[in-house]
């Protein structure tokens, strides 16, 4: 059987341009930096109540009955209009992000309650106010301007509502998807949905978001939802009972 000669070779040394390789790399660590924040952030939404604008080991552990503030704080009720009496001895109102699952589910299970039990027998009277955080949820910068056209047709409540219920529809669509949307809820709150389209695409009310950002951000909200009763702050989608004892407490 013939010999086998080894056969061997090297390729030539890589000469590396670091004018070039350098800026790569400061690329590359900037992006993993921006996806090591969504993942944090993603973690707080499974294990927290409510979304948060800043991330620290506090910030990562659940809601509970707890998120009770202890002293109040000077909060405006806003330009949006209010569920309830006027007059009622009792304010709340509540910072929140149209695309933020918590929110959801404070409207979803806590408000039909405060509605029958406190606003509709003059107990309370509840107001709106827009936090959204564009960082992690892009479309809810708009869905503030278009509850704000809907505001200005004069129907924000009906709308509100169409925003919170559609949210799983329209909250993963591309921008423009999710104007197509908010006009078609537009319409099913007996609004024009031509005439609010048209309103979010000017950008009317994009400073009306803002003010009321900085106005929640002065008070302390750092995430969604945060709710103020009396100016005394409850985070998150606490239960019901939460908001009856921290309420009952204010009309005392």
């Amino acid at each position: 059987m013939p010999d086998r000669k080894k056969v061997s070779f090297s390729l030539p040394p890589i000469q590396l341009n670091n004018k070039l390789y350098l800026p790569l790399l400061v690329v590359l660590v900037v992006v993993a930096a921006y996806l090591l924040g969504v993942l944090t952030t993603k973690v707080q939404y499974l294990e927290g109540g409510s979304v948060s604008t800043t991330v620290s080991e506090s910030d990562l552990a659940p809601e509970d009955d707890s998120n009770v503030g202890t002293t109040p704080v000077d909060v405006e009720i806003g330009h949006l209009p209010i569920l309830g009496d006027k007059n009622a001895k009792v304010t709340v109102i509540e910072f929140s992000d149209f695309q933020c699952p918590f929110c959801k589910s404070l409207w979803n299970d806590t408000l039909p309650q405060l509605k029958k039990e406190y606003i509709d027998t003059g107990k309370i009277k509840f107001a709106y106010r827009h936090f959204p955080i564009d960082a992690i949820h892009p479309n809810a910068q708009k869905a503030a301007e278009a509850s704000e056209c809907a505001n200005e047709q004069g129907n924000f409540w009906d709308y509100h509502d169409e925003l919170f219920k559609n949210q799983s529809e329209w909250e993963g669509q591309s921008a423009d998807e999710a104007l197509d949307s908010f006009a078609s809820y537009a319409n099913s709150a007996g609004l024009n949905g031509a005439s609010l389209k048209t309103c979010v695409e000017s950008g009317k009310f994009a400073d009306a978001v803002k003010k009321d950002v900085d106005a929640g951000t002065a008070a302390g909200v750092n995430g969604t939802p945060a709710t103020f009763v009396n100016g005394i702050l409850v985070s998150g989608a606490v239960p019901f009972s939460t908001f009856k004892s921290t309420i009952d407490e204010q009309l005392k």
